[in-house]
């Protein structure tokens, strides 16, 4: 009789704030037998700090670690390869934990779905594997909450653009937007900023850096000092403000 494969399951654990995972995501992190999770080198990680206290000792715990996050790497090696190559491990890693039938929780920081790290995973595995999916409270949203910004009023639009885009790219699809978020900070932080304020949006964006961790920190934008700014970092131009 051929085994059973296990679940592959992606939990999103919230963006910091330990009770802001759900209680269906807390549920399955605790009947899995897997806790899979991605993490730097020599780091513990902000998603495995998020679900720590909640792990049983019968628990087998897969570190899947970053071999490079987002340092410039020698020629003939690129970034977008090594890392690729990275998740096709990491898959398999997982995979072998699948076929011997053990059900395996991948965790991630926020929402898998939503610049997730679990959706390299999720893509390389769903076909083969039974996948289920758990959303999580996004940082966007854990941001806006803290900085007490609604996003949208009516009918207004979201844009939710990287902070990695070029300049002239950027400033377009800010130009457009009724209300955005900008992720993906860290050393694009002066870019974003020329950017804003050359749109005169300055004076309405909103800067948060670990949205609801304990090491949160708000800081006005023209205070923020760019090299310092970190990639748990965000900027929101809310909507304008509705009388309703």
């Amino acid at each position: 009789m051929m085994q059973q494969p296990g679940r592959l399951i992606g939990l999103g654990v919230g963006p910091g704030d330990p009770e802001l995972i759900t209680l269906k995501a807390l549920r399955l992190l605790r009947e899995s037998p897997v806790v899979a999770y991605f993490v730097a080198k020599g780091k513990k990680g902000n998603a495995f700090g998020i679900i720590e206290g909640h792990l049983q000792e019968a628990q087998t715990l897969l570190p899947l670690v970053y071999p490079v996050t987002t340092e410039a790497l020698p020629a003939p090696l690129s970034y977008e390869q090594v890392i690729s190559d990275f998740y096709d491990e990491a898959s398999l890693a997982v995979a072998a934990h699948l076929d011997a039938g053990r059900d395996v929780a991948v965790i991630c920081e926020g929402d898998p779905f939503f610049y997730g790290s679990y959706m390299y995973l999720h893509d390389r595995l769903a076909e083969r594997y039974d996948a289920q999916v758990i959303p999580g409270v996004c940082s966007m949203l854990g941001g806006a909450s803290v900085l007490g910004a609604p996003l949208v009023y009516r009918n207004q639009s979201l844009s939710v653009l990287s902070g990695v885009l070029p300049h002239d790219e950027l400033k377009r699809r800010l130009a457009d937007a009724d209300a955005a978020v900008i992720m993906k900070l860290g050393r694009n932080f002066h870019k974003v900023r020329q950017v804003l304020e050359e749109l005169g949006l300055a004076g309405r964006a909103l800067y948060v850096e670990r949205a609801t961790m304990a090491n949160q920190k708000i800081v006005p934008l023209d205070e923020v000092e760019p090299m310092s700014s970190p990639y748990f970092s965000l900027i929101i131009v809310p909507g304008e403000r509705w009388q309703g």
